[in-house]
Parts: C-alpha cells; structure tokens; sequence
C-alpha cells in the first residue's frame, strides 16, 4: 500500500490518495497550514492554545504498538507509538507490512480531533535491525574501532533511508554512553571508553541519519542515550531483575560526570539533536528520570537542549511504588514524553489527575509540549507523516550491503600475528574451521537483531564469515568446517591453517551483564580442540566486548577481533586473505583479569591497551 500526503498549505487542506485509501479530515487548525507567514513558533503557540489537556497529555504519551488500536490512538490523541525490540508488525516482517502498520497508525492520529501525527520510533541501533531484510551494521563498538567519521555519516544516511521507507520516522540511537566496565551487557552499544571518540562518531552518526536529503528538511531523528551516566555504574549496584551492571547506580562525583560522561551529548546536541533519551541509571540515590537537576538544570538549561526528553521503556515506574507519585515527580523533572509500553489510559489518567490537584503546573505540561510539537514540525512530520515507500527498493540494497561489508572490514582489530600468519594466501592447500560464529547470522549480529535477545541461526538474510572465507580462497583450496572443531582431515598438516571463529551468544541490555567474560562452553571446547590439533591457528572472536583470553593467547598464532559484524560477515575474509588492511584499533581496554575492572582498577598493564591494534 502506498499513501502519500498532499500538502496545500494555502488552502489548509490535507489529502491523501493513492490505492483507495481514503481521504484524511483537514488538520483542525488552519493556522498550523500557514507555514509560509508563520515561524514554527508561532504554529507550535497557535495550535497550542487550541488544544485541550487531554489532547496535551495525549502528545505526551509513546506506547508500544501492541498496547493499543488506531482507534485509541484516535481516541487518546496520542503523540508517539513505538516497536520495542522484536516488535515487528503480526501478519508479516517485511517492508510493505510495516509500512502499512505504521500508517495505519498514523492515518488514525491524522482522525482525531486536531489530526496531529503521531511520531512513531524503534530501536534502529545498528541498521533498521527490527526489520526482516535490512542491512545490519557492526555493533557501535566495531564501529568505534573502525574509528571513521564519514563511514559514520554513510551509515547514518542508510539506516535513515531504510526506516524512512517503513514510516519509522524516529530512531532511538545513537547510543552516547562511554563504558567504563565491559562485563556490562551494553557495552557494544557503547563507541568507544572516552568521550571524544564517542563524540566524534555520535555527531557523525546523527549527522547522517539527520540528512536533509533523506526526504527534506528531515525525516528520521536520533534520539542520543542515555543520560546520564550508563556506562558508569557499579557492579551489583543494580535492582532490576537479576542485572548486576544495567540501570545500577553511577559511579564518581559531578565532576566525574562531567568529565567523561557529559561531553558526548553537548557534541550530538550541537551535532543537531532533537530528542534525548533518559537512562535508567541512578546517581547518588536518585534516579535520572527523577533528577530535576540533570534533566532541566543541566541538559535543558546549561546545554541549551531545546528538543524534548523521552523516557526509557517503562523507567518513570521506578522511581517510586506508587505510580502517581513516580509520574508527578518524573514529569516534575523535565521528561516531556512517557514512553508507557502497555497502559496508555493509566498514564494519562494519572497525569491528568496531578495537573487537576495542582502537582503538576499547566506551565510544565505546556512546556513538554511545545517541545514536541516544535520537533513534529521541524522534521517535516506534518508535511509528510506517512511512510515514504518509494525508498523500499533500497531497503538491503547491493550498495547498502556493500557499505557495511566495508563497515565490518574497517572495525577488524589485529591483536596478534606470529610469524607474519595474516593475511593468509588464498591459494592456501588446506583450510580448516570451526566454532559456531563461523557460520551463524545470528551470532554475527547480536542483540537487537530482529528479537530484543537476539537469537541465534539464520534469522537475518546475510553472508556468515564461513562463507566469506569461502568465496574469498582459490578454487583448489579445500575448506572444511565443523562446528565442534572435529575434523576428519588432518589440521596438523605442514600446509594446512585453522581458523577458529568463535564467539558470545547473542544478548542485550542487563541479561548480557557477565561475571565471567567468557566464550559458551560449545565454543571453548571447539577452541580447545583446534589448540591441541592444529599446526597454526587463528582465532577470529565474535563478540561484543572484550574477553578473558590471557591464558589461552599464547596457545595462538594469531588473534582477531571481529565484534558483532553483522550481515556482511565477508568483511572478515577481506581482511583475512589481504583485500583490505587491518586498519581497526582498539576502542576500549582489553583488561588481563576481572581484577583490572572497572576501567582504572587493579594493578600492572592490561592484556591490550586502547587503541591497540597490528598492522602486518
């Protein structure tokens, strides 16, 4: 189904047409359609003061797309509608079936009394990784050790277009947290240990995703997080479920903060963000969605923020056992949309009853909401509120799979090369490779990979390193794979090399948080197999964040860190067998122990230094 929006501003009038489908009611307000003698100030006040608190409250509430029907997003004059991880429409994960979903929604908000258009967001985190087809990207940290500004804007511009074309018009990424402690199980979603790497490459990011030219002014905003802090809590500190790191309480003082954690979302601010995402992270005992101090004081006062806040999924229920009192005082803060998964009615029944006792001012709700209307309007979403389906024939193009397959061989990191192994002629008689990263998509992408957990085997359309490496060798090479690292000819042999891809199972958020940092037990067992039976082994690792190796290194020839790739595992193999250099350095220390965690702890030198990395 194809829709799109006409807009004739001098007569008002909104129409949409195309396939049958019908027409939409005139936006309420003429004087919204006066963009030509109005600045969006003055449409943001003008349609403001025609809005009653209830339709205020609606634009301030984003539920989760199975929460609710059009009808209630009718109804409730909703302002945004999200898919969680793995929320992809019912009837089909395609292009087409999200499209149609998501406007359906809109058209839906476009009936209600003032036809204002939702705003409707995912989790585009490496490529628009909910969607079944669509080129997915290395994790942020492969991307922080491939360290390249440009490649960040490329990569932006491609996630844009691909959710652009399904009406996804609201990414929440990029992910500006600086990881002090890699048992979190965040941290690939984090660039890079300092700041200005994370800075540098946050701005690109958004720059990208921002770009004019994707359908003008802007179609798909980012949405920085989490602030503040999330990179920086304390192991055990947590209280959700059986996290130990995630949504725990920040180390350090305000200084600290200020120092390592701040400077990020000054630089995507001044980059042009529009909306910040606030973290489930405490300091000091406060809850950031609690911290009137940090959210208004600092973000929107000091660093002149002018877009609005939005909350993390369900993380204003925290604050507080009673839900009156954790909306009151969530909403007191400075959070302008309450991202409620499941109950949109609580929500703006609860809000309305703090406004009607005084507990919230009507100046604070206005506020919120002028701050979301203000970004509704400077990204073009009344003008063009439905998904722009001419770019589907991009989705998980030629060209865009080329981009990430370069994406994967920049971020490569050379940690170890005895003898000059690598790169390895292609021409090579025996080639031996084992461990199950080798040749499954789903450990190749991750977390946030069609499922919230990602998931392991062939959930995603992508070329496995597997078979990378063997495209990439010469037509009298003889490959053999086994998983287990059980093979039935002979690894020890004087032209024969063994690759060993192994890595994590895919994760995401706390249930990722990890006392070990260590390899599953199937794939230490294939690793110890192929250590006791091959002549010269490499070891490729799949992973999200650095493991402990020290005892087993000396065991190789040679080691490469691969991250979480993502679809385009033949970016590997390029830079295996030499058609690309190893350019990748490290974006975060690799500790010796647990001891030398968090960043800064124990004694004597880590395993690898940050921005470690061999060139041959």
């Amino acid at each position: 189904m194809r829709w799109r929006l006409l807009c004739l501003i001098g007569l008002g009038l909104f129409i949409v047409g195309a396939c049958g489908a019908p027409a939409a009611p005139p936006i309420a307000t003429a004087v919204v359609n006066q963009a030509a003698t109005m600045s969006i100030a003055e449409r943001v006040e003008a349609l403001l003061q025609r809005m009653t608190l209830a339709e205020k409250i609606g634009q301030m509430t984003l539920i989760e797309k199975n929460s609710l029907t059009p009808d209630q997003v009718r109804e409730l004059a909703i302002g945004g509608i999200l898919s969680g991880g793995g929320g992809y429409p019912t009837t089909e994960n395609s292009p087409q079936a999200w499209a149609a979903m998501v406007n359906t929604f809109q058209q839906a908000a476009l009936e209600s009394r003032l036809g204002i258009p939702i705003i409707y967001g995912a989790d585009g985190v490496h490529g628009h990784n909910n969607l079944y087809g669509a080129v997915i990207f290395p994790h942020n940290i492969g991307l922080g050790a491939a360290n390249d500004p440009l490649l960040m804007e490329q990569i932006g511009r491609v996630t844009a277009i691909e959710m652009a074309a399904t009406g996804v018009l609201w990414n929440y990424a990029p992910g500006v947290m600086v990881p002090q402690d890699v048992r979190w199980g965040r941290a690939y979603e984090g660039y890079a240990e300092r700041p200005d790497h994370v800075a540098t490459l946050a701005s690109a990011f958004l720059r990208g995703l921002q770009a004019a030219d994707v359908v003008a002014p802007q179609r798909v905003i980012g949405t920085p997080k989490h602030f503040l802090g999330d990179g920086g809590t304390a192991w055990g500190s947590s209280k959700t479920e059986n996290y130990a790191l995630d949504q725990g309480e920040t180390i350090g003082d305000e200084a600290w903060l200020r120092a390592v954690h701040l400077p990020p979302y000054q630089a995507v601010i001044d980059a042009g963000a529009q909306v910040v995402m606030a973290s489930y992270s405490s300091w000091q005992g406060t809850k950031m969605h609690a911290s009137s101090y940090w959210l208004t004081e600092v973000l929107k006062g000091e660093m002149g923020f002018t877009g609005f806040i939005v909350s993390d999924w369900a993380a204003i229920d925290q604050i507080d056992p009673d839900y009156y009192r954790a909306v009151v005082t969530a909403i007191n803060a400075g959070i302008d949309m309450n991202m409620v998964p499941y109950d949109a009615r609580r929500f703006i029944d609860t809000l309305t009853r703090a406004v009607q006792a005084g507990e919230v001012s009507e100046e604070r709700i206005n506020d919120a909401v002028r701050r979301i209307l203000t970004v509704k309007m400077t990204m073009g979403l009344f003008e063009h509120p439905f998904a722009a389906t001419e770019l589907i024939g991009q989705i998980g193009s030629p060209a865009h799979r080329e981009l990430a397959r370069t994406a994967v061989a920049k971020s490569l990191v050379l940690l170890k090369n005895e003898q000059q192994l690598l790169p390895l002629a292609k021409s090579i008689p025996h080639l031996f490779i084992g461990g199950q990263a080798a040749n499954d998509p789903g450990m190749q992408a991750g977390g946030w990979t069609i499922e919230w957990q990602g998931k392991t085997g062939p959930i995603i359309p992508a070329t496995t390193i597997l078979e990378g490496i063997q495209a990439a060798v010469a037509p009298q090479t003889v490959v053999e794979y086994d998983r287990y690292g059980r093979f039935s000819g002979d690894p020890g042999a004087d032209d024969a090399v063994c690759i060993a891809v192994v890595g994590e199972l895919p994760y995401a958020e706390g249930r990722g948080d990890s006392a070990q940092l260590s390899l599953p037990p199937t794939e230490q067992r294939a690793l110890q197999r192929m250590e006791e039976a091959c002549a010269r082994l490499v070891v490729v690792l799949v992973t999200g964040r650095p493991l402990l190796i020290t005892d087993s290194l000396p065991k190789w020839d040679a080691l490469v860190v691969a991250w979480l790739p993502g679809s385009e595992g033949a970016g590997v193999a390029d830079v295996l067998f030499g058609d690309r250099p190893f350019t990748g350095r490290l974006p975060v220390t690799w500790p010796r122990s647990l001891d030398q965690l968090p960043l800064g702890s124990g004694t004597g030198e880590p395993l690898f230094p940050y921005g470690f990395g061999l060139q041959p």
